[in-house]
């Protein structure tokens, strides 16, 4: 992940509960199990059933031949999620199958780019990371935290900008409001994400300040975490404000946010899809993204999925700081 100097004034806090509130009329109450549930009212409320791109996209012979051979000759292209990032990515459990936002995102890039998108489950995004550098993954359509130590091994594509705050219980019972409001809370993270390094980086404040440690709990997926605060084991989840947004809504007033319209240790936070360092795929990427920005498909799936308000007016490469 990562977010300007300033935090963005264009998320006010109310757009927390506008994507909440939409998100709730479509999602249905379902328990956290290792993956998050696919969500049948989330995909027909508003373009729906089936890929955002309502009309089949016409391959771009251009972009088609800019592809690695590779993808050329096979008609495929592979990409790797870790199946717990809704509404982004909400992987089926055959390990395969992927909805949400990003899977309608590349359902319209193999249409314009002539190949079919194949997706495959890892297990946390160390793995997906890893996988991709090493070849066994020709891409993560993400979106990945785009950040600048995770910038060395691979390139971003960053289409999306996101937010990080704390998913909570209804009332707030331990009154967190923002990193501060941390020291001697028990605060569930995502393992070797970047919201784990800014709240160990807290845990050292608090300390320093002669405050009660902060209790850190990583888990290796958002649907855990999540669970680990509605079972009382956690008093908050420190995460992407998309997919808490999810979460809270199918958690029919269990949980809430906080923290929102606050930059809680992060700059400006782009995320998006990531490759082998300078892939091929890289330019690829960018020039499609652009193209399904222009013809509407990418509006359409954002709002789809009631995202609008992360969305960028242009894709660009290693934006992360």
């Amino acid at each position: 992940m990562s977010f300007p100097k300033t935090f963005p004034k264009r998320f006010p806090k109310s757009a927390a509960f506008a994507a909440t509130t939409a998100l709730s009329c479509c999602l249905v109450l379902a328990g956290c199990g290792t993956n998050p549930p696919q969500s049948q009212g989330a995909t027909d409320s508003a373009a729906g059933t089936g890929s955002a791109a309502q009309t089949k996209l016409t391959v771009d012979k251009e972009l088609n031949a800019l592809l690695p051979e590779k993808a050329r000759t096979s008609g495929k292209l592979v990409s790797v999620n870790n199946g717990s990032f809704p509404p982004y990515e909400i992987a089926g459990s055959d390990g395969h199958s992927l909805t949400g936002a990003s899977a309608d995102l590349s359902d319209a890039l193999g249409q314009l780019l002539g190949v079919t998108i194949e997706h495959v489950t890892a297990d946390g995004l160390p793995s997906e990371l890893t996988g991709i550098k090493a070849g066994r993954y020709d891409l993560a359509i993400g979106p990945v935290g785009d950040f600048k130590d995770r910038q060395g091994a691979n390139d971003f594509v960053d289409w999306v900008q996101e937010f990080v705050v704390f998913a909570v219980p209804k009332g707030n019972p331990h009154g967190i409001k923002d990193l501060d409001s941390t020291c001697g809370q028990r605060i569930a993270v995502m393992g070797g994400g970047s919201a784990e390094g800014v709240i160990k980086t807290q845990n050292e404040k608090c300390v320093k300040d002669g405050k009660p440690a902060v209790k850190i709990q990583s888990y290796k997926d958002q649907p855990g975490s999540i669970l680990a605060v509605r079972s009382g084991r956690a008093d908050a989840f420190f995460s992407s404000q998309a997919p808490l947004t999810y979460f809270v809504a199918q958690a029919k007033g269990d949980l809430e946010l906080t923290g929102t319209g606050q930059s809680n240790g992060f700059d400006d936070l782009y995320q998006g899809a990531v490759v082998a360092k300078d892939s091929p795929l890289r330019d690829v990427l960018v020039k499609a993204i652009q193209k399904l920005i222009d013809n509407g498909t990418y509006g359409q799936v954002m709002k789809k999925w009631g995202l609008s308000a992360n969305q960028l007016d242009k894709p660009g490469v290693n934006l992360g700081a």
